[in-house]
C-alpha cells in the first residue's frame, strides 16, 4: 500500500485521536509502514482504526514497524492481508496490543502472522495439536506416544527442545488470536473463557504426549529398548481443562508394574526434562509423599498410600484427576481406582475443618503488601471460589454423580441446578470466576509469564492496558483504568461474601458426618438405618422421606440435600419420628414461601434449631406454619432471644392501632402474638432465654393483645353512638397477669373498673363500658387455631354472679362491706395492665388497705385461709392426678409456693413496705430481706416454684396444649426434660426424681411457715 501526497480539504486528523500517546512517533511509524500520508490515515483507516482498539495501541504498532523492519517481501503480504481480512486484524492487532512475547516470537517467525488469517486451518482438536507437535520432532506413527509401538521422534536433545517450543508457541498464538480478537475487532465473536481454558489445556496435553515422543527416542538411545507401560495423570487446572496461558502442569505418573518402575521413572524423568524448557514446568510434586515419594508408583502403590497415609488436601487434589498421556487403559484404571476414594474422602475425620484450615494457610501465605491484588491466592481471588466448591463437591457429591466434574465452573452450575447452591449465587459466582480467569490470562498473555498479581492501583498506564484487554472502556464518569479497578474489586468483594456464606455453612460439617452409604440406600437399608437412629416407626418416616423427596424438583432436590443431615439430627431428639412428621408437615405448608429451603441449606443453625424444637415440641410446628417469619430469626440468637418485652408489646400495639375495625384489629393482634409466642417458645426450647424472661416476655405480650383490643372496642362502641365517650375503663391484672408470671397456656386473670368522664351519668357510663368488656371478650375468646386467648373475670367481686364492670366507689363499698380473706388474699396480685392507668392506680391505692392490712391478720382470718387452702388441695385436684407430680396443687407445687408468700404478705405487708409487690419470686425475696423467712427456705420456695413454672411450660411446648402434671410417657417425659435443659441421653426418670426432691423440700418449708406445724 503506497503512501499518498494528495492532501484533503480540511484539517488533517491527528494519530492521537487514535489513542496513540506519542502522536509524532506514531505518525512517524506509521508512515514506514504505509498506513498514513499528509491526508491521513486514507484507505488504512480500518486498519488504523483496529490499532487504535488494541488494548495498548503503542505497543501493537511498535511490534507492526519491528515486524515490517525484519520480514521483507512478506510485510507486503501482510499488509495487504490486513486491509482485506477483519478477522486478521482483530486477531493480530489484539494480540500484538497485549503481548510483547507473541510480538518477539511474530519477529522471529515471521510466516506465523498466517496462522491468524481467517481462512488459516488452524489445529482446533487435541489429535491435531499432537500431530502437529509430534510431526515437528519427526515422530510419525499411529500409535500412543509414550507407548510400546508408539510414535518416537527423530530430533532429540536441544533440537527437539528448539522445534517444539517454536510449535507449541505457534498453537498458543492461534489461541491467544481467537481469544483477543473481538478486543481490536467488536464485530468478531467473543470467545469464552471456558473455550480458551479448554483449549489452553488441550495444547498442553499434545505437548505432554509430543513430550514423551522424545523422551521415548532419548530413553532407546541410552539402551533400553523396550518402552514400559506409563501412563501420565495430569492433575490441577490441567486436569480440569481450565489452563492459563502460562502455568505449571501438575502430574502424576503410574506405572504398571514393579518391573516397570525403573524405566518408567527415567522415562517420566526424560519427559519432564524435554517439556520444562520447551513448553512449560512439568510438576509432579501432587504425587505420594510429595517431592520426598517416588517419582513412578504402581498402581497397587498409589491405592496402598491413599488409604493409609494420604491427607485430607490429596483427595481434594484427586478431583481434578485425569489421564491424559501415555497408557491409555492403564490411565483409566488408575481412575476407576481412585474416584471412590475422592467421593468416600468427606466421612473422614474432621474433614471439613481439614479443608478449611488449608485454605487459611494458603492465605496467611500472601505477602500482606500483595494480599489486595493477588488474584489466585487472596482474599476475594481464585482459591476462594475453587475451595468453596471442591468442598461442596466432595461433601454432597458422594449422593450425587452430577456434581462430579472436574470444571471449576461446571461443577458451579451443577450445584446450582440441584439446589445446593441458591441459583443467584451460583451465577455470581460464575460471572466472578469468569472474570478473574480472564483478567489472570490477559496478564499472563503480557510476557507469557506466570502471574497472578494484578497491577498496583496507581499504576495507571498498567491499568489502562489491562482495562482494554478485558473489554472495558473510558465513559464519561470514569476512565477505563477506574473501571478495572472498580470491577475487580466488586468482583473480589462478591466472591469472598460468597466463599464465607458457603465454605463455612454448618450444613456441610453436618452433612459430612452422615456416612457415604446412608446417603444411598436402598429400600430395606433405609429402614434399617432409621432403625438404627431411633425411628420408631422406620416404614413411616421412609414414606415421609419419599413425600419431601419424589420428583424433579429443585424443591426435591434440596430436600434430598437436607434430609440426611436432618434425619440424624431428628433421632439426637425425644421423639425423632415426631419430629419427621412435623418437618413433613412445615415442608408441606411452606411449600411456596421461596426462602424456606434456601434458608435451611445456606445457614446451618437455623437446620440443626429446627430439627431441635421439631423433634421436641408440638406446640412449634402447629404455630410455624402460621408464623414462618420466624425462622428467620433461628440464626440471630439476640433478635430471637434477646428482645426487650417491652419493645415487642409495644411494636404489638402500634400495629394493632392502625386498624379501625375490631375483628380485623383483633386479628392482627393474634398474628402478631402468634410471632411473638412462637418467638418465646423457640428461645426458650433452645435454652436461649432465662425462666423469668420467658414469664415476662409472655405476660407483656398477653397485655398488649388486652390493651389492642380494649381500645379498638371503645373507640367502635362509641362510634355507635352520637355522644362521646362517657367513661374511662381502667384493666387490672390478677393472679399471675397481675405477676408478671403467665405460661404458654395461662388464661388472664383481670377485673375492670370505670369511672365516669366530665360528668357524665354513671349508668351510661356503666354501660358503655359493660359494653365494650363484653365486646372484648368476645372478640379474644373467640375459637381459633392459636393458644387460647380467655379473659377470666371471676375474681371479681361476687365472682360469676357479680357485675362485670364497676365503679371504683363501687368496688371501694363492696371491699369494705363484703369482702373475704380470700379477696384480700386475690388483690395482693393487682396491678394495673391497660386501659386508664391513672384510674388503674387509684384502684390499687384504694386497694391497699385491704390487701395489706393495718396490724396483719387475727388469728381467725389465718386458720380461714388455711381451711381454704386445704380444701382447695382436696377438691380442685383432678380425679386420678398424682399431687406429687400435680405442678399447680400438688405438694410443693405453684400453689403451695404462692399462697405461703400471700399469707406471708397480709400478715407483714403493712409493716414492710417491701413486700407489696404482685411477683413471687420478688415478694420471695423481700420477705427473706426483712426477716420474715429464712433465706434458706426462700431458695427451696423459689427453686420449686420456678421448676413448677417451667415444667409447665415445658408440658405445654411438648404436647401442644396445657397441662398442669408432669408427664409419665416415656417419649414425652424424654421431651419434658429436653425442653428443660437436660442433656441428650439423659434418663427421663432423672426429671421426676429432681422435681420430686425440690417439690418435697419446698413442701417441708410450706407445712413449717403456712400451715404452721
Amino acid at each position: 500500500m503506497a503512501n499518498s501526497n494528495s492532501s484533503r480539504s480540511g484539517s488533517v486528523p491527528s494519530t492521537a485521536r487514535y489513542g496513540f500517546s506519542d502522536a509524532s512517533r506514531a505518525e512517524a511509524q506509521l508512515r514506514r509502514v504505509g498506513w498514513w500520508s499528509d491526508a491521513g490515515p486514507a484507505q488504512a483507516e480500518p486498519i488504523v482504526a483496529a490499532l487504535s482498539r488494541a488494548p495498548d495501541p503503542d505497543l501493537a504498532l511498535l511490534a507492526i514497524d519491528r515486524f515490517q523492519e525484519f520480514a521483507g517481501p512478506a510485510w507486503t503480504e501482510l499488509s495487504q492481508a490486513l486491509a482485506d481480512d477483519v478477522g486478521l486484524r482483530g486477531r493480530l492487532f489484539g494480540v500484538l496490543g497485549d503481548s510483547t512475547a507473541f510480538a518477539d516470537h511474530l519477529v522471529a517467525n515471521p510466516a506465523d502472522w498466517r496462522r491468524l488469517r481467517s481462512d488459516a486451518v488452524q489445529p482446533s482438536t487435541l489429535e491435531e495439536r499432537t500431530s502437529v507437535l509430534l510431526a515437528s520432532v519427526g515422530a510419525d506413527g499411529d500409535g500412543v506416544p509414550g507407548t510400546p509401538g508408539g510414535p518416537v521422534a527423530e530430533l532429540r536433545g536441544p533440537d527437539a527442545v528448539s522445534a517444539l517450543r517454536s510449535t507449541y508457541r505457534g498453537l498458543l498464538l492461534d489461541v491467544a488470536g481467537n481469544d483477543m480478537a473481538s478486543v481490536a475487532e467488536p464485530s468478531l465473536p467473543t470467545m469464552s473463557y471456558e473455550g480458551v481454558a479448554a483449549d489452553l489445556s488441550d495444547v498442553a496435553v499434545a505437548a505432554l504426549r509430543a513430550a514423551l515422543a522424545v523422551a521415548v527416542a532419548e530413553l532407546k538411545r541410552s539402551g533400553v529398548d523396550e518402552v514400559p507401560v506409563l501412563a501420565v495423570i495430569a492433575m490441577g487446572k490441567c486436569g480440569g481443562q481450565e489452563l492459563n496461558y502460562v502455568s505449571d502442569v501438575d502430574v502424576v505418573f503410574v506405572a504398571d508394574s514393579e518391573s516397570d518402575i525403573p524405566a518408567a521413572t527415567r522415562l517420566a524423568s526424560l519427559m519432564m526434562r524435554v517439556a520444562s524448557p520447551a513448553f512449560f514446568e512439568v510438576d509432579a510434586a501432587l504425587r505420594p509423599e510429595g517431592k520426598a515419594g517416588a517419582l513412578v508408583r504402581t498402581l497397587d502403590g498409589h491405592l496402598s498410600y491413599y488409604r493409609r497415609w494420604a491427607r485430607t488436601w490429596e483427595f481434594q487434589a484427586l478431583l481434578k484427576a485425569r489421564p491424559v498421556a501415555g497408557d491409555e487403559e492403564l490411565g483409566a484404571r488408575y481412575l476407576e481406582a481412585v474416584q471412590p476414594l475422592v467421593w468416600t474422602a468427606a466421612e473422614r475425620e474432621g474433614f471439613v475443618s481439614d479443608v478449611r484450615s488449608m485454605r487459611r494457610r494458603v492465605e496467611d501465605h500472601v505477602p500482606s503488601e500483595l494480599v489486595e491484588r493477588e488474584l489466585k491466592l487472596g482474599r476475594g481471588g481464585l482459591r476462594d471460589v475453587e475451595f468453596a466448591v471442591q468442598l461442596l463437591q466432595m461433601v454432597h457429591g458422594r449422593s450425587d454423580d452430577s456434581l462430579r466434574s472436574k470444571s471449576t465452573l461446571d461443577a458451579l452450575l451443577a450445584l446450582g441446578e440441584g439446589g445446593y447452591v441458591a441459583r443467584t449465587d451460583a451465577a455470581d459466582l460464575v460471572d466472578s470466576y469468569r472474570f478473574l480467569r480472564t483478567v489472570e490470562h490477559r496478564l499472563q498473555l503480557r510476557q507469557l509469564r506466570r502471574t497472578h498479581l494484578f497491577p498496583p492501583f496507581d499504576d495507571t498506564d498498567a491499568l489502562t492496558v489491562l482495562a482494554r484487554a478485558v473489554g472495558l472502556r473510558s465513559s464519561g464518569r470514569n476512565t477505563a483504568a477506574q473501571a478495572l479497578v472498580a470491577e475487580f474489586r466488586r468482583h473480589g468483594n462478591r466472591v469472598r461474601r460468597l466463599h464465607e456464606k458457603l465454605f463455612y455453612r454448618p450444613l456441610l460439617e453436618a452433612v459430612a458426618k452422615v456416612p457415604t452409604a446412608a446417603l444411598r440406600l436402598t429400600t430395606s437399608a433405609a429402614v434399617e438405618r432409621l432403625a438404627a437412629l431411633g425411628y420408631t416407626s422406620p416404614e413411616g418416616a421412609l414414606r415421609h422421606i419419599g413425600a419431601l423427596t419424589s420428583g424433579v424438583s429443585r424443591r426435591a432436590s434440596i430436600q434430598g440435600t437436607l434430609l440426611p443431615m436432618l434425619l440424624d439430627l431428628l433421632a439426637n431428639t425425644p421423639d425423632p419420628d415426631g419430629g419427621l412428621l412435623a418437618y413433613r408437615k412445615v415442608s408441606e405448608a411452606l411449600a411456596e414461601t421461596p426462602w424456606y429451603l434456601r434458608l435451611l441449606r445456606d445457614e446451618g443453625v437455623v437446620a440443626e434449631r429446627l430439627a431441635q424444637l421439631l423433634g421436641t415440641s408440638k406446640l412449634v410446628p402447629e404455630l410455624l406454619v402460621r408464623a414462618p417469619e420466624v425462622l428467620r430469626l433461628l440464626s440471630d440468637t439476640a433478635a430471637l432471644a434477646e428482645r426487650d418485652p417491652m419493645e415487642a408489646a409495644a411494636s404489638l400495639r402500634s400495629a394493632v392501632a392502625r386498624y379501625s375495625e375490631p375483628q380485623r384489629a383483633v386479628s392482627a393482634a393474634r398474628s402478631l402474638r402468634r410471632h411473638e409466642l412462637l418467638r418465646i417458645a423457640c428461645g426458650d426450647l433452645l435454652g436461649l432465654m432465662e425462666p423469668t424472661t420467658v414469664f415476662r416476655a409472655l405476660s407483656n405480650i398477653w397485655v398488649a393483645v388486652l390493651e389492642s383490643a380494649l381500645d379498638v372496642s371503645m373507640r367502635d362502641v362509641a362510634s355507635r353512638s352520637e355522644d362521646e365517650i362517657p367513661a374511662r375503663i381502667a384493666v387490672i391484672g390478677m393472679g399471675r397477669l397481675g405477676g408478671a408470671e403467665l405460661g404458654y397456656g395461662s388464661d388472664a386473670d383481670v377485673m375492670f373498673v370505670c369511672e365516669p368522664i366530665d360528668g357524665a351519668d354513671e349508668r351510661a357510663a356503666v354501660r358503655f363500658a359493660t359494653s365494650v368488656v363484653e365486646q372484648v371478650r368476645r372478640l379474644l375468646g373467640a375459637p381459633s387455631q392459636d393458644p387460647p386467648l380467655e379473659v377470666d373475670i371471676d375474681l371479681r367481686p361476687e365472682g360469676r354472679q357479680g357485675a362485670l364492670v364497676r365503679t371504683l366507689d363501687s368496688y371501694q363499698a363492696y371491699y369494705r362491706r363484703w369482702g373475704e380473706a380470700w379477696e384480700a388474699q386475690a388483690l395482693l396480685r393487682a396491678r394495673v395492665v391497660a386501659g386508664d392507668h391513672d384510674l388503674g392506680q387509684r384502684f390499687c391505692r384504694a386497694i391497699d388497705p385491704i390487701r395489706y392490712p393495718e396490724g396483719g391478720l387475727d388469728e381467725a382470718k389465718v386458720r380461714e385461709i388455711r381451711r381454704i387452702k386445704a380444701r382447695v388441695d382436696s377438691e380442685r385436684l383432678p380425679r386420678g392426678a398424682d399431687p406429687a407430680t400435680h405442678t399447680k396443687l400438688g405438694r410443693g407445687g405453684l400453689a403451695d409456693v404462692e399462697w405461703t408468700l400471700q399469707l406471708l404478705q397480709l400478715q407483714h405487708a403493712h409493716e414492710f413496705a417491701e413486700l407489696r409487690t404482685t411477683s413471687t419470686v420478688d415478694g420471695l425475696g423481700a420477705a427473706a430481706s426483712v426477716g420474715v423467712l429464712e433465706a434458706s427456705d426462700t431458695d427451696e420456695l423459689v427453686e420449686a416454684w420456678t421448676l413448677a413454672m417451667r415444667v409447665r411450660n415445658a408440658v405445654m411446648l411438648v404436647r401442644g396444649k396445657p397441662d398442669d402434671q408432669l408427664p409419665k410417657h416415656i417419649r414425652e417425659l424424654s421431651a419434658v426434660a429436653a425442653a428443660l435443659g437436660y442433656p441428650a441421653g439423659v434418663d427421663a426418670g432423672e426429671v421426676v426424681d429432681d422435681y420430686l426432691r425440690v417439690t418435697r423440700r419446698a413442701r417441708t418449708v410450706v407445712e413449717r411457715v403456712f400451715y404452721g406445724s
